[in-house]
């Protein structure tokens, strides 16, 4: 099977627990504590995924100049882009309200969900455009972090009266967006020099990095400050022990 079919499955398959948490918030109501500790396990997933899959792996390719300049290119970009979303309220896209699910809400939600996830596609097309197969910690790490987004946010969508069609239609045509988003790693960066792969699959992971602290963390810390600091902790093991099992 071809690279680029291999990652946009992957893509798609991660970005499907946006719909599995939507669809907990449609049917259920889940305690704040459970989704803030999801957020705070994904964030710690994420955060030693970048640490031990990407960043590394990226400076013994493409050098440690390619691999800089890339990630903090990434936190720029990201962290510019989601200040512009926030202005238009989605700045609370992963919070249990109905905070930023007004008149504009689900067209901010959506932005924010695409900032979020079109970075985490992108650096699992790229995982498999470097090694040739799914990175599994990646795939972990991203999964686990798109369950309190679509949960969250859905619960403030439900609450401000939008229909279930229109609810998992968003998050269905943003799952599409990062399938398509993930399989463009293999087509764009076949062939690439490694420094050029590098600088990309850095780019990402600094926009994942500015995500995590700029809205899973907080949006954890607010509800749940005495567990936090352990949860992100035994995700980052997680990720850690899938990295050297995988390795």
């Amino acid at each position: 099977m071809p690279d680029w079919i291999v990652a946009g499955l992957g893509g798609l398959a991660a970005a499907s627990t946006l719909l599995i948490g939507a669809t907990v918030a449609w049917f259920f109501t889940v305690p704040r504590l459970v989704t803030t500790s999801i957020m705070a396990f994904g964030a710690g997933v994420l955060i030693s995924t970048l640490a031990y899959s990407l960043v590394e792996e990226a400076t013994e390719d493409g050098g440690i100049v390619a691999t800089l300049l890339g990630f903090f290119a990434g936190a720029v970009i990201y962290s510019v882009a989601d200040f512009l979303v926030s202005r238009r309220g989605a700045h609370s896209r992963m919070s249990q309200s109905k905070r930023g699910s007004g008149e504009s809400g689900g067209a901010s939600i959506a932005i924010g969900a695409l900032v979020d996830g079109v970075p985490e596609s992108l650096v699992l097309g790229l995982s498999v455009a470097a090694g040739g197969t799914l990175s599994i910690p990646v795939l972990v790490a991203i999964a686990i972090s798109n369950v309190p987004e679509g949960l969250s946010s859905s619960v403030g969508l439900k609450a401000s009266g939008h229909s279930a069609r229109f609810v998992f239609g968003l998050w269905g045509s943003i799952a599409a967006a990062s399938a398509i988003a993930a399989l463009v790693g293999p087509l764009v960066l076949d062939g690439a020099p490694k420094e050029v792969a590098a600088f990309v699959q850095t780019i990402a992971a600094g926009g994942i990095l500015a995500m995590v602290t700029n809205t899973m963390i907080p949006e954890a810390f607010e509800r749940e400050r005495a567990l936090t600091g352990v949860i992100v902790s035994l995700g980052f093991l997680t990720a850690f022990v899938l990295y050297q099992l995988g390795g």
